[in-house]
C-alpha cells in the first residue's frame, strides 16, 4: 500500500498542468463571494433541502451554505454551528488541495494503490454517516444548522 511518485511522461507545460487545480480554487472562491454576497440564513434564499423537506430530517450537508458564508465573513463559531462536518473537513480539503498543486507545479503524478483509496473513501462514507445519524439524534441539536 504505497504511494509511487513518478515525473510526468508528458511534454505539457506547468501552465497546462497546473490549470485543473486553478480552476477548482477558481470555481471555490467564485461560489464563494455568490455566497458571501447573498446571505443563505434567509430562509429559501437558495430553496431548500429536499432531504430536509422530505424527510424532516438534516441531511449532512444541511448548513453548509450557511458555514460558507459565515467563513466569509470570518466567523468560525458561527460556521461550525451551522455545519460542523463541513468546516472540521476544511482542513483536510486544503492539504489535499494543495498536495496536488505541489505536484503539478513539479510535474509528478502520483499512483495511488486501489485498496488505499477504498479504504479512504469507506472510512469518509461512516464518518459521513454517523453525522448524519448523529446530528439528528435527540439531545445533539447542537450539531443542527
Amino acid at each position: 500500500m504505497t504511494t509511487l511518485a513518478v515525473p510526468d511522461a508528458g511534454p505539457r507545460s506547468r501552465r497546462e498542468r497546473v490549470t485543473a487545480p486553478l480552476l477548482l480554487a477558481g470555481a471555490v472562491v467564485g461560489a464563494s463571494v455568490v455566497l458571501h454576497l447573498r446571505d443563505p440564513h434567509e430562509s429559501g434564499s437558495y430553496g431548500f433541502c429536499p432531504w430536509l423537506v422530505l424527510t424532516g430530517t438534516y441531511c449532512p450537508g444541511c448548513g453548509g451554505l450557511r458555514a460558507v458564508h459565515d467563513l466569509t465573513r470570518g466567523d468560525l463559531a458561527a460556521a461550525a454551528s451551522s455545519n460542523l462536518l463541513f468546516v472540521g473537513s476544511l482542513p483536510l480539503v486544503l492539504v489535499l488541495w494543495a498536495a496536488w498543486m505541489r505536484d503539478r507545479w513539479r510535474g509528478v503524478v502520483r499512483r495511488v494503490d486501489q485498496r488505499r483509496a477504498v479504504l479512504l473513501a469507506a472510512v469518509l462514507g461512516v464518518v459521513v454517516l454517523a453525522f448524519w445519524v448523529v446530528r439528528n439524534l435527540p439531545g445533539l441539536e447542537w450539531l443542527t444548522p
